[in-house]
């Protein structure tokens, strides 16, 4: 069974970045990788995700040209720089996989616990 655990997240200013981290143990995963997050009283909703095999990524609009998800195969490890925050980028990010490279959270079968990230304006 795959186990998932993000870090990275923090409190930084408007305009700053960060980068989270996944890492997974117990068993590598070559399907997709992706990233959602659920701000305070909102819907989680999907950020980003990589397909494992060849890189290919997708985003959502709203972070498109901030948000740059990547991977690290050596280190079953994946990222999410985030530049250029905005205080509605304020949420719990986690990290998700799964098999196909769609924005649903349905077609994701396995969750890290999670990372908060807090953006002051």
């Amino acid at each position: 069974q795959v186990q998932l655990v993000e870090s990275g997240g923090g409190l930084v200013q408007a305009g700053g970045s960060l980068r989270l981290s996944c890492t997974a143990s117990g068993r590598s995963w070559n399907g997709v990788w992706a990233w959602f997050r659920r701000a305070p009283g909102k819907e989680r909703e999907f950020v980003a995700a990589i397909r494992w095999s060849n890189g290919v990524t997708v985003n959502t609009d709203s972070v498109k040209g901030r948000f740059t998800i990547s991977k690290d195969n050596a280190k079953n490890t994946l990222y999410l720089q985030m530049n250029n925050l905005k205080p509605e980028d304020t949420a719990i990010y986690y990290c998700a996989v799964g098999t196909v490279l769609l924005s649903g959270a349905e077609y994701y079968d396995i969750w890290g616990q999670g990372t908060q990230v807090i953006v002051s304006s």
